[in-house]
């Protein structure tokens, strides 16, 4: 496992990740400004993060905790966690269960699927609905809501979730979903630096060859953290992640429960 120190302020950082040459290009300030914002992410498990932004802003995504085979009984306790927005991709289990339980606990807001949303009978308060194409405002954070090809159901629809921070730099979490080809469309739009990539593969989703595929068509990311794969025998494991991309130094495959920042 590679380090997990990314983005320490100095060039060395950068070119153990393998994005050196990918901010050579850039001018001084760009880079200056790159080093300068500093982006928390601990994967929680399955497709489960939480991210904390350069003014502090923590922004759970895809809160499957309890009872999640991928999670440490540590991270658990649902009490532990004090987001200031929750963020939801799809309706399924594995991304939503516990999203009112700790929006009740928590007073935080969630954004995901206007319908779905809706659904939860939170306060209106909390009920940070919208539709492909819409931007929410999370704190310091421009929440840009994408497509994705999946299921979701009893209502909404599913979506991905590009977070752009102050500074310029954007992370965009895929939500699980099937290559498209709109995803020209989120590369020539927001540019995302960080890829949080759905490669679970089995009966649900794009498997990790065709993530890598999706990667290679589509994105020029700084760095690609996988996701969505271990947490059961029917999906992808570790080995074939590494497999689908073996020779991209931008891979970052996370421990569950590690603070990163990158």
């Amino acid at each position: 496992m590679r380090s997990v120190k990314m983005w320490p302020g100095v060039a060395t950082g950068l070119l153990l990740c393998g994005v050196g040459a990918l901010l050579g290009a850039r001018s001084p300030a760009r880079r200056a400004a790159a080093h300068a914002v500093q982006i928390e992410v601990t994967w929680l498990g399955h497709a489960a993060f939480l991210i904390v932004s350069p003014g502090g802003t923590r922004l759970l995504i895809d809160p499957w905790l309890k009872g999640n085979p991928a999670t440490p009984d540590s991270l658990q306790d649902l009490s532990r966690y004090r987001p200031n927005f929750i963020l939801v991709t799809h309706s399924h289990f594995d991304h939503s269960s516990d999203a009112k339980a700790i929006a009740l606990a928590s007073g935080a807001p969630v954004a995901g699927a206007f319908d779905w949303v809706s659904s939860l009978g939170l306060p209106q308060s909390q009920q940070l609905g919208g539709n492909v194409g819409g931007t929410i405002k999370a704190g310091d954070v421009v929440i840009h809501l994408v497509p994705a090809m999946h299921g979701s159901v009893p209502d909404g629809r599913p979506i991905g979730f590009v977070l752009e921070f102050p500074g310029g730099r954007t992370l965009y979490d895929t939500g699980d979903t099937w290559i498209f080809g709109d995803m020209a469309l989120i590369q020539e739009l927001y540019h995302p630096n960080i890829v949080l990539l759905n490669v679970g593969g089995g009966p649900y989703t794009e498997d990790p060859r065709t993530a890598a595929l999706a990667i290679k068509k589509y994105f020029q990311p700084e760095l690609i953290v996988p996701m969505h794969y271990g947490t059961f025998p029917v999906l992808a494991q570790e080995a074939d992640v590494r497999t689908a991309f073996a020779g991209d130094r931008r891979l970052m495959v996370l421990k569950v429960g590690q603070r990163t920042t990158l």
